[in-house]
């Protein structure tokens, strides 16, 4: 099994400045010394050729102070005659290379060129020459001025970059401290979603990734919270509605065994409530089947004649309401809607019986335009109850609650269909679009 590194995100930050760190200590003193190499040689060429310009003869050579040549750190060499036969040298010559050989020193030189360097033992000597009139005139030296000036500019390079880091340090870790305080919280507030004596309260001073999955996670917590004082709420509902027809049966049944009500009405009666219980089950047999299934793609594809539906419903219905006009208006060559015919009878039957109860003279069902329009001609709806109608036994007109339209909505939004309700003059319109 792998060991796992159990380190804190301050941890792991602190670790990776350092690694940073590292990175540029290697850097500074190994990669960039050796790019900087041509600038050094660069301005040692230049360093040379200053003071060259002021030997004018042999005597410029052997006396560097009376050249005005103070700088030691720079030998001086004078050829009279290009074949080498009067050569002159600076007094500082032996303390700038350790050679005693005048002729093996310049055989270093490359007498064509202007100026260059050569290697000797383990020390570098750069040098410049200038050729006139068969007279050469040599200003050379050693790596230590590369060398003062190498330290002198990784000296400041350090120094500055060093500060830098130290600062950028210091903060990105404060940052990172705070960074982690908040994914604590988002974390604590995680571990009490529960826990409504808990701060829940969201940090609104940053507005980024962090404040996002924050809000998230208090939308979140309020979302569940609602959900179970829902689920709360349509689980009493749903005991309410199942409790009152199994309540009428058994006082039914104990009427009829106490003497005081015939078995005739008895039957009628427990019957009548139990085909209610067998269509409450069934409906939420239903919406518990909406609520589960995942993939649409085969109910969309389905085409439907949704007029068939719709005449089988009223044929049904007339017989309940045998005092209300239904009225239909359909045109036919716009009646196929996606879904199956279980489904449009759902919505529809729903529907209607919602307008059973209501319905005072008429209802009038309209199919044109790719839309289904309801009519009845019953009492406007409240709007503090159209805003929660579709919800699953909330309390809608006269207090009445069940699973009808909640169903409805479903079915509907399960084939890509919406519905609305609107107060219209002398009635409710329900729109299927």
């Amino acid at each position: 099994m792998k060991n796992k590194l159990k380190l804190s995100l301050t941890e792991q930050l602190l670790v990776v400045c350092i690694f940073i760190l590292g990175i540029v200590v290697i850097s500074l003193g190994i990669i960039l010394p050796n790019d900087l190499i041509p600038i050094y040689e660069t301005n040692v060429y230049n360093y040379l050729k200053q003071p060259l310009s002021f030997v004018q003869n042999e005597e410029d050579v052997t006396d560097i102070k009376k050249a005005d040549i103070i700088n030691t750190e720079i030998a001086y060499i004078y050829i009279n005659d290009i074949s080498g036969t009067s050569i002159s040298i600076s007094d500082n010559l032996s303390d700038i290379i350790d050679i005693n050989d005048i002729d093996e020193l310049l055989s270093n030189f490359d007498l064509s060129k202007s100026e260059g360097k050569f290697k000797y033992k383990t020390t570098t000597y750069y040098y410049v020459l200038s050729a006139q009139n068969n007279q050469i005139k040599i200003a050379m030296t050693d790596d230590v001025y590369i060398n003062k000036m190498r330290k002198s500019i990784l000296f400041t390079i350090f120094r500055v970059v060093g500060i830098a880091l130290i600062l950028i340090t210091f903060f990105v870790i404060a940052w990172a401290n705070n960074l982690v305080n908040r994914i604590k919280r988002i974390k604590d507030k995680i571990d009490n979603i529960n826990n409504d004596k808990y701060n829940h309260k969201t940090d609104e001073r940053y507005q980024d990734e962090l404040y996002t999955l924050d809000k998230t996670v208090e939308d979140m917590r309020v979302y569940l919270k609602e959900q179970e004082e829902y689920k709360n709420q349509m689980y009493q509902n749903i005991s309410h509605d199942f409790k009152t027809p199994i309540t009428v049966m058994k006082s039914y049944i104990e009427a009829y065994e106490d003497g005081i009500e015939t078995k005739k009405k008895t039957l009628q009666v427990v019957k009548e409530q139990l085909k209610k219980l067998e269509i409450k089950v069934h409906s939420l047999l239903y919406l518990n089947k909406l609520n589960y299934i995942q993939d649409r793609s085969d109910n969309l594809k389905v085409q439907y004649d949704i007029s068939i539906t719709i005449k089988a419903a009223v044929d049904k219905f007339k017989m309940s309401r045998p005092d209300v006009e239904f009225v239909l208006d359909i045109d036919k060559k716009n009646t196929i809607f996606r879904g199956s015919a279980d489904m449009w009878e759902a919505i529809i039957d729903n529907i209607l019986n919602n307008f059973m109860r209501y319905a005072k003279k008429k209802v009038k069902i309209t199919v044109k335009n790719n839309k289904i329009i309801l009519y009845n001609d019953g009492e406007t709806i409240d709007e503090k109850v159209l805003n929660n109608i579709f919800t699953p036994y909330e309390k809608g007109v006269n207090g009445m609650f069940g699973l009808g339209l909640s169903i409805v909505k479903k079915t509907l939004h399960f084939l890509n269909y919406d519905i609305t309700i609107e107060n219209v003059k002398n009635g409710v319109n329900f729109t299927i679009y």
